[in-house]
């Protein structure tokens, strides 16, 4: 059964469970509501749902889907609305859903692939019942502020790795494994950053656009979630940044110690040139060559050798080539 919880609250104590197919009557006011979680549930389930709160069929399939962008939908005097989950597994994010049926005295929660269960924030929701009386609009706030807040580690957690990446690029060439990570990291926070671009638009619709079920009262606890999304876009397009610096710093150092070993070697080639071309001029064997009869040619040309080295390798020492 994949029934989580399922209770009727009343005047922001909870009051009994319920099952799924039972229609309580409620009060017409906000004080008297049902909340349903259910995770990863059958068409069966959704199917009993569906008749006995009156859910619209295309909000149904999309539920049972578990691949939709964050939205919001009107159906009616309901409410539907998704939002993506997000956590991080071996150094990837992975992706889960949770679909929002929102009514005046109803609201159900289902979650597809979606680790995070909503069992602690009932807890801390039933533990403070002065909150619970504001009725299903700040359960959902609730929902999605939970959803939102689970994204902060993940950025926290990507951008520590890549502050300790940026670090070992200092001291050290980025080795292929280092840079496969980076665009694997910047393919990641892209794809995350699809899924904030519409989460900010669902938390928007829903603090400036006059919805079903949705009081004004409410609506400045739906502008805190948007700002949290804000903040973690704002960490993500950072972070983005940062992992091109990471990479295009690491070329210019590439770069900058090829360009000392380059220089080095074209030092050391100029010096080694001196005896080469000496040595090339005395092996070609003329019968007039300078000092060839002198007792002490040899040493004069040695000499001259090492004197002429020494020169050049002063100055390249003093153009830091060396």
């Amino acid at each position: 059964m994949t029934v989580v919880a399922a209770y009727l609250y009343r005047n922001g104590q909870r009051v009994r469970e319920i099952a799924i197919n039972e229609k309580v009557d409620c009060a017409n006011d906000k004080s008297e509501f049902v909340w349903i979680g259910i995770a990863d549930p059958t068409e069966d389930e959704m199917a009993v749902l569906k008749a006995t709160y009156d859910l619209h069929p295309l909000a149904i399939e999309d539920a049972l889907n578990g691949d939709q962008l964050p939205k919001v939908d009107i159906y009616g005097d309901q409410l539907f609305v998704v939002a993506r989950t997000a956590h991080l597994e071996d150094g990837q994010i992975e992706y889960g859903e949770t679909s929002v049926f929102l009514g005046h005295s109803h609201i159900i929660s289902v979650r597809n692939s979606s680790s995070r269960a909503h069992t602690t924030l009932r807890k801390d929701l039933e533990a403070a019942p002065t909150l619970l009386t504001h009725g299903v609009d700040y359960i959902l706030h609730a929902v999605l502020d939970f959803i939102v807040d689970g994204y902060l580690p993940i950025v926290e957690a990507i951008e520590e790795e890549v502050l300790a990446m940026e670090q070992h690029t200092v001291d050290n060439f980025l080795g292929r494994e280092e840079i496969t990570r980076i665009f694997t990291l910047r393919r990641e926070l892209i794809r995350f950053q699809r899924v904030l671009v519409p989460m900010s638009e669902v938390a928007n619709k829903l603090v400036r656009i006059n919805l079903p079920c949705i009081d004004d009262e409410a609506k400045p606890y739906f502008n805190d979630v948007l700002d949290h999304v804000r903040r973690v876009q704002t960490m993500v397009d950072d972070l983005r940044e940062v992992l091109t610096s990471v990479f295009e710093f690491s070329n210019l150092l590439e770069q900058q110690r090829t360009g000392v070993i380059t220089r080095q070697l074209a030092a050391w080639a100029a010096i080694l040139a001196v005896p080469t071309a000496i040595a090339g001029i005395y092996g070609m064997n003329f019968e007039y060559m300078p000092e060839l009869k002198a007792p002490y040619g040899y040493f004069v040309v040695l000499g001259v050798i090492v004197a002429i080295c020494a020169i050049l390798y002063t100055r390249f020492r003093r153009l830091r080539w060396l």
